[in-house]
């Protein structure tokens, strides 16, 4: 309940952001490119799309294009479970309700998205090109909108474009550099300081890379990763041992767990004198965290949920 009241309090803020700004709700001014009833666009492949150029019916195969679309105050008629769940993204709450889910991340299931009769697919990375193309032969406006190295800002502005909102994702994300200017004002003896990441596995903890969705929110707010931290890549490192524990520690340890039987093999791991051990735990700067969120992809929501987070711990 906790979670979906923090979600519902993250979507909420950024409606208002976009409201306030004269970008969201309202009617805008008609002109040429709304009276046409087709655009064409260029996804993130180069490929020459066709959409819709007031979609009606969207169907986000990919976390961070449903994230994106509900940001821009549009709610999907399908999505995908999120990495690890049974649902759409659980740091999303009630935002999600009445989407259908068609399947898991990279593995839509084709006949529930034709029930659904969609009149655009935001595809999300091309990981499998024969997926790609049965998908653009069937639904023509199936946009890739961003590449698997691609960082959220990227993604979030192929998704507002293929949505025709483009103006409104440049709007959000001028509104969300001036929050993050305002929180990052507030760190005091905490700005510049390093920040650690981990996803804890049934197998021990992995360190989340310096490219990772929630390292580069962290570093947008001017903290840092430890210089044991900073290998590049999307993902997470393989399980460290409890042997090399030390590996995790920073100013400030976040630690979020997404798999089944992740929190049970965490909850004995702290009971391990090596765990108490961690500069982090010793100044009570050990923080548990949504793994959903903070350990896997996400959009401009989650990012406003991490810098919330942030802000109520490392501000003052």
């Amino acid at each position: 309940m906790r979670r979906n009241a923090f979600a519902r309090l993250a979507v909420a803020a950024s409606v208002a952001l976009i409201a306030l700004s004269g970008c969201g709700g309202g009617e805008k001014p008609a002109d040429a490119s709304d009276e046409a009833a087709t655009r064409t666009i260029e996804d993130s492949t180069g490929t020459e799309v066709t959409v819709p150029t007031k979609p009606e019916r969207v169907v986000a195969l990919s976390e961070q294009d449903l994230d994106a679309a509900l940001a821009l105050g549009v709610t999907p008629v399908g999505t995908i479970n999120g990495r690890g769940q049974t649902g759409p993204s659980e740091y999303l709450g009630d935002a999600t309700e009445g989407i259908e889910i068609v399947g898991d991340v990279g593995k839509p299931t084709v006949d529930k998205i034709l029930e659904l009769e969609p009149d655009l697919v935001l595809f999300g990375a091309a990981m499998d090109e024969e997926q790609l193309a049965q998908m653009r032969e069937l639904v023509p406006a199936t946009v890739v909108t961003y590449g698997v190295e691609d960082d959220w800002k990227t993604a979030f502005a192929n998704t507002a474009d293929a949505l025709n909102l483009a103006d409104e994702a440049t709007q959000w994300l001028t509104d969300y550099d001036t929050k993050v200017a305002e929180v990052s004002g507030t760190f005091g003896d905490n700005a510049g300081a390093t920040v650690s990441i981990v996803r804890w596995n049934p197998d021990g903890p992995g360190i989340m890379l310096h490219e990772a969705f929630a390292s580069l929110v962290i570093q947008d707010l001017g903290l840092v990763r430890p210089e044991n931290q900073q290998e590049p890549g999307f993902a997470h490192t393989e399980p460290l041992s409890l042997e090399n524990l030390k590996r995790i520690d920073a100013d400030w340890l976040f630690v979020g767990t997404l798999v089944p039987g992740s929190e049970e093999k965490l909850a004995e791991a702290k009971e391990n004198p090596a765990f108490a051990e961690l500069d982090s735990v010793k100044n009570d700067r050990f923080i548990e965290v949504d793994g959903t969120l903070w350990t896997s992809r996400g959009g401009p929501l989650g990012a406003l949920q991490i810098v919330d987070t942030i802000a109520e711990h490392l501000g003052s």
